[in-house]
């Protein structure tokens, strides 16, 4: 059967997200297991846990503690590093600073972005071997110590898992295992997230992060164990809840790699509310197309019962688009004024 007849019989009126073992894949069977576990999940979900991910319990708990250190400082002393002073959205995120859901009146969190570097920096890093794509310079903080070394360490090594995932999702695809290698960002951006307590009422339109599908090819989060604030949103328009689960990542499928599966894969709505009465951390890596890939439904997901639903659009054009858009929303106040 076809990806795309397959796809006729999927509802999405899922009730739980799968956890798939990602330890599993030393043969060529075990990656094809992995494989159709993985195109389930994409389908039927649009999100699944990882576990034997790879990345050592140090390199988290390093970047945890640096986290928890810098969100404690100053806003003053934060904003220092604010993204509008520097490139590409790198650096600090106050709290409202965007606006992802447009019924809402902003996002109730803190970030600090970063993206591709070296441990060790090179003469070169401003420009890679890929054409057209641009390294530009990451924001860093001097307080607290080892924050730089911490981010860049896990930056790598959640990278490495991307680069797993997205042969295997190739794979799911029906396609050559390298399929996506030349097609799929090098330099991805990631952040790490802080948000407070949420404690005014639900109908505020201030929550942790609105409702909203994610703008590239798939994410890979890690969110602190024992805090629950990810809900994800099935056919039924029921909220399910995405709860931590030690030794696991969530991976989830976004809008770019969605529209070149004709919607096989899912991109599921998902938002982030934390009423615990403690401050959540989390860290999202977001994996992209580069800029220039021109992404349009695959051939093996498009048949006459199921017609190309997207027109072509290049990667880049529709990621800033959305960027822009969302912190576009928070620079206007709830009568619609524009701030300065």
């Amino acid at each position: 059967m076809s990806l795309a007849e397959t796809a006729a019989s999927v509802s999405g009126a899922f009730d739980s997200i799968p956890i798939i073992d990602l330890g599993c894949a030393s043969t060529h069977e075990e990656r094809a297991a992995l494989a159709r576990q993985i195109r389930d999940a994409c389908m039927n979900v649009g999100f699944f846990y990882i576990k034997n991910h790879g990345i050592p319990d140090e390199t988290i708990d390093k970047i945890f503690s640096v986290m928890k250190a810098f969100f404690s400082l100053p806003v003053e002393a934060k904003m220092k590093l604010h993204h509008r002073q520097g490139a590409h959205y790198r650096g600090f995120e106050p709290l409202l600073d965007s606006n992802i859901d447009p019924t809402n009146r902003g996002d109730l969190y803190e970030g600090f972005m970063i993206g591709w570097e070296e441990l060790v920096p090179k003469d070169d890093d401003v420009i890679n071997a890929d054409k057209n794509i641009m390294v530009f310079p990451n924001l860093w903080p001097t307080e607290p110590a080892g924050f730089r070394e911490a981010f860049i360490n896990y930056y790598h090594a959640a990278l490495g898992v991307g680069r797993v995932l997205q042969r295997l999702f190739a794979l799911a695809l029906d396609l050559p295992g390298t399929y996506f290698d030349d097609k799929l960002k090098r330099y991805p951006m990631m952040r790490g997230l802080h948000y407070p307590p949420q404690t005014g009422p639900e109908d505020d339109g201030i929550i942790g992060i609105g409702a909203h599908s994610d703008f590239e090819c798939f994410s890979i989060l890690w969110q602190e164990p024992g805090i629950q604030a990810l809900q994800i949103l099935n056919s039924e328009k029921e909220w399910i809840n995405a709860t931590p689960i030690p030794g696991t990542l969530v991976i989830n499928i976004g809008d770019l790699l969605s529209r070149w599966t004709n919607d096989i894969f899912r991109s599921t709505v998902h938002r982030a509310i934390n009423r615990s009465g403690v401050r959540r951390y989390s860290i999202p890596m977001f994996i992209g197309a580069n800029p220039h890939v021109e992404v349009e439904p695959l051939p093996s997901c498009v048949s006459p019962e199921r017609p190309a639903r997207y027109e072509t659009i290049t990667s880049g054009e529709y990621v800033r688009k959305h960027i822009q858009e969302m912190y576009q929303r928070s620079r206007t106040t709830s009568d619609g004024v524009a701030k300065e």
